[in-house]
């Protein structure tokens, strides 16, 4: 998956752009993934915030999607 980011004027990343045959394979694999009605529990957002901040502070500890789905297919 070839995944661009994007970043504002102070270079923090405000949204991901994901090519079109990416996006379709993910609807295919997650049913209701482009639904936009979907309640996100707040100890969800605060948990994801927090994962942000981690982020934001050590961006070097990042790895790919594909990488990370590897390491956790490994674990299983």
């Amino acid at each position: 998956m070839n995944l661009q980011y994007i970043s504002d004027s102070n270079g923090r990343t405000t949204g991901v752009f994901i090519p079109i045959n990416d996006w379709n394979e993910l609807k295919k694999k997650f049913k209701d993934i482009d639904r936009l009605d979907i309640d996100i529990p707040d100890w969800h957002k605060g948990l994801v915030r927090e994962r942000m901040e981690e982020y934001n502070a050590n961006p070097e500890t990042e790895i790919d999607l594909d990488k990370a789905m590897n390491n956790i297919e490994k674990e299983l």
